[in-house]
């Protein structure tokens, strides 16, 4: 095993206590080991525990990386498959495309996809809020041998089990149509869209990707918009930073601020249906494409995550003024997911957060 750590200067451990300055004052590379020396414990401790390969990287609110931590093989650059916490990132693209005008929340499926009945009255924003009423996983979305559109055409044959926008059903369904609601409205495949928003523009290399079955790089003709991106933790932050900012990072704009603050809201008062976070015991409910951390959704909340069946989670809080990835992909090569990898993901980014925040705070 092979453990690696860096303080906010980014020089390892050995380096970081080195050596106090003249009159036995802390050096500044000393002060920031001590600094963050109980999240590096808490991730360290958690990943031997478990016996997994590991990292976790925190950038502060100007984009600099303030903080990262490994265990074993597994680094902030090693590519994996983000699995749920691509929701976010198709969240990202379908905010510019409503900036632009070519969407909005309030588009229907009726309007931009032709169906009709039941269907018909479902809108962008019950879809990235789940809350659509369509059955919550479908088998298309995980086919390889078809097509995004031929797979949402599918859907639309499906009867509906709740009237939109009156329960929340955690799955892939809702954004695989709200993608192809995407490709018909701009006249641009998914794999476009993710390229001409958001990949190329931060300089991303072209294996961050869309895939059917993205453990093994597999489907493009199908992306999975719920669960299909390849990305590394280096490559994710942007995204992260793109949301904290609420729009904006460098010369990169994309959505609007509005459409930042809807997401961490809570929008429709629902019954849950399926929630993994409940199953976990945790009471977060969703936004727009984000988990919501905070105990008044619907009044909004600084917190939001999107955390993955094979443990990568990532987390941005405004409050404090940060983003986060703990990045990991437990499990076999394979698209199924292994028992308990979210949860010990998630308990502890929660465990890490307050932490977190008291090596940030001034």
């Amino acid at each position: 095993m092979t453990l690696v750590a860096c303080g906010e200067t980014g020089a390892p451990d050995g380096a970081a206590g080195a050596a106090a300055g003249a009159g036995g004052e802390a050096s500044p590379a000393a002060a920031s080991e001590a600094r963050w020396a109980s999240v590096r414990r808490a991730v360290l401790d958690a990943a031997d525990a478990a016996d997994a390969d590991l990292a976790l990287s925190v950038w502060d609110a100007n984009d600099l990386e303030r903080f990262e931590v490994s265990r074993g093989a597994f680094t902030a650059d090693t590519r994996v498959a983000v699995a749920s916490a691509s929701k976010f990132a198709s969240g990202l693209v379908l905010f510019e495309l409503i900036a632009r005008g070519q969407l909005s929340l309030s588009s229907t499926t009726g309007e931009v996809l032709g169906w009709a009945g039941a269907h018909a009255a479902i809108s962008l924003e019950q879809l990235l809020s789940f809350t659509s009423g369509l059955p919550r996983d479908t088998p298309c979305t995980a086919t390889l041998i078809t097509t995004l559109a031929a797979c949402v055409d599918s859907i639309a044959e499906l009867e509906p089990e709740s009237p939109p926008g009156s329960v929340f059903d955690y799955g892939s369904t809702h954004l695989a149509v709200a993608a192809r609601m995407a490709e018909v409205a701009s006249g641009s495949s998914w794999a476009e869209l993710f390229d001409e928003i958001l990949r190329v523009p931060l300089g991303l290399p072209a294996d961050v990707a869309y895939f059917t079955f993205p453990r093994r790089a597999l489907g493009r003709t199908n992306p999975l918009a719920a669960g299909g991106l390849r990305a590394s933790m280096n490559e994710y932050a942007p995204l992260l930073q793109l949301a904290l900012h609420r729009g904006t990072r460098g010369a990169l704009s994309v959505g609007t601020p509005e459409l930042f603050d809807a997401q961490a809201v809570e929008p429709f008062d629902v019954a849950v249906g399926s929630s993994p976070m409940q199953s976990l015991g945790l009471p977060f409910r969703y936004g727009l494409t984000a988990w919501l951390e905070c105990a008044e959704p619907r009044a909004g909340c600084s917190v939001v995550s999107s955390p993955g069946a094979f443990g990568f989670t990532p987390w941005l809080d405004r409050a404090a003024g940060y983003v986060a990835v703990l990045g990991m992909e437990v499990g076999p090569a394979t698209d199924d997911t292994p028992s308990g990898v979210v949860a010990f993901a998630v308990e502890l980014q929660q465990e890490l957060e307050p932490l977190i925040r008291s090596a940030l705070a001034p």
